[in-house]
């Protein structure tokens, strides 16, 4: 049994037992979160789609840890011109292990 769940934006494909880094919750470390916005569901290949989500479906999932992705930089470059810029920038993760999908 899989699901497919949004959220921040990305859709990520998820079983029991898996572990995944998404965009930072609101969340305690050690507490429960649910995820609402299931948009299919295959259960022994009987396949539920969502019109935009498949109704009484959810994710339940266990928040491990809140921690910040590898840097990514950006620079911009003129050349002959003495312009450049570099910016960085990490972004806020949190790591989650999925329990159990509802249906």
């Amino acid at each position: 049994m899989y699901a497919v769940l949004e959220t921040g934006g990305k859709q990520y494909r998820v079983a029991a037992g898996d572990t995944l880094e998404i965009e930072r919750l609101e969340v305690e470390a050690g507490k429960a979160f649910t995820f609402d916005r299931v948009l299919l569901v295959s259960n022994d290949g009987k396949h539920s789609v969502g019109v935009p989500t498949v109704a009484n479906a959810s994710v339940l999932a266990d928040v491990v840890e809140h921690k910040r992705g590898i840097k990514t930089i950006a620079f911009k470059m003129r050349r002959r011109k003495g312009y450049h810029r570099t910016v960085g920038h990490r972004q806020e993760l949190t790591v989650v292990k999925i329990k159990e999908i509802k249906f």
